[in-house]
């Protein structure tokens, strides 16, 4: 079969690969109907984390299960199913808490399991997915064009962008502020939004994605950065602050910004992969500003978020501007790391 390969900063590449097989009872196999490209990725793609030899690449993923171990009980062939960006038992102490992606027993896509086996990246063909049971969560509607997309955010974009949201407290009435214009900081905004906040503030310098943070319920855009950002929502709240806000971004900036824009008492929800800086210590304690967040425990939102795009309640798919087919999936790491694609889906 094909897959993504990591092989250096900057050098991606589609190969063949051996196909992957049933290695423990609790496996599945799924081939992909459609996969795609975090804003993660870029992260060694662009050498910020290191490379030190070939890697198979990708963790979103939506597609149908093709074969199971005998250890499966709910997942049949043929089903169409989502898997979150972490495999997970959903069976453990941390599961049962809710926090999957800290699962005792779960791993990560493109690494080995805890029993030396390679587990498959997703942008590929097929994907061997541990833990089955735990991990995937069946589509129950009919999957089209026009909520394919949507449906794929669900494995990490929207549910990342709603565990901010969830993390930050946001409810109704709020006035959220949402650091970062990415596909996950988009996705908060629509998050916030369902929540109900009443007034979000999107903070980003580009106009493609300024019209999809309105359409996903921003009232205010903030093209400002560093302390005019700060000073212009400021202004906006009257010299209050958010109410709550969500960081997407991960940098030592961006935090920065995240609580020099929190009012005291609030919260900052933050799912960024850290990237450098701490958080303001001092001025939380000053402030009494919290911090909760961290890796989205994705296979907790499936469930309720899944039927919100079936019913065509919330599109989250429109964070996709470039659809490519995995041929040209160098193109696509381009594309975003040019910042000429907010995100980029793949189909095999």
């Amino acid at each position: 079969m094909r897959a993504t390969v990591l092989h250096a900063p900057g050098d991606i590449r589609l190969e063949e690969v051996p196909e992957p097989t049933i290695m423990a009872p609790t496996d599945a196999i799924v081939r992909v109907t459609a996969a795609c490209i975090c804003g993660s990725d870029l992260w060694p793609y662009r050498g910020a984390s290191p490379v030190t030899e070939p890697r198979r690449i990708g963790h979103e993923l939506i597609g149908v299960v093709e074969a199971v171990g005998p250890g499966v009980s709910t997942m049949l062939p043929g089903t169409t199913v989502i898997s979150p960006f972490t495999y997970s038992d959903s069976t453990c102490a941390h599961c049962r808490a809710g926090v999957q992606s800290a699962c005792e027993h779960g791993g990560y896509f493109g690494a080995n399991d805890r029993d030396g086996h390679l587990v498959d990246g997703c942008q590929g063909e097929l994907v061997r997915v541990p833990l089955a049971d735990g991990t995937l969560v069946p589509v129950r509607g009919e999957v089209t064009d026009d909520n394919l997309a949507s449906l794929l955010t669900l494995s990490d974009v929207m549910g990342t962008g709603w565990h901010a949201a969830v993390s930050a407290g946001v409810s109704d009435g709020m006035t959220v502020a949402v650091v970062g214009d990415g596909a996950v900081g988009l996705c908060g905004v629509l998050a916030a939004r369902e929540l109900g906040a009443a007034r979000i503030v999107a903070l980003s310098r580009h106009e493609a994605r300024q019209q999809i943070a309105t359409h996903f319920g921003a009232t205010d855009i903030v093209a400002e950065r560093g302390d005019e950002a700060t000073e212009r929502l400021l202004d906006l709240t009257d010299g209050v602050g958010a109410d709550a806000v969500l960081e997407c971004v991960g940098t030592a900036q961006s935090m920065e910004t995240a609580f020099a824009i929190a009012r005291p008492g609030s919260i900052v929800g933050f799912v960024g992969v850290p990237h450098g800086g701490e958080p303001p210590v001092e001025r939380m304690f000053r402030k009494n500003i919290g911090l909760r967040g961290g890796m989205a425990p994705v296979r907790r939102y499936l469930p309720h978020l899944v039927p919100q795009v079936l019913d065509g309640r919330i599109e989250p798919g429109l964070v996709f501007d470039s659809v490519l087919p995995l041929d040209e999936v160098a193109e696509g790491y381009r594309q975003m790391d040019e910042r000429r694609a907010i995100k980029v889906l793949l189909r095999p």
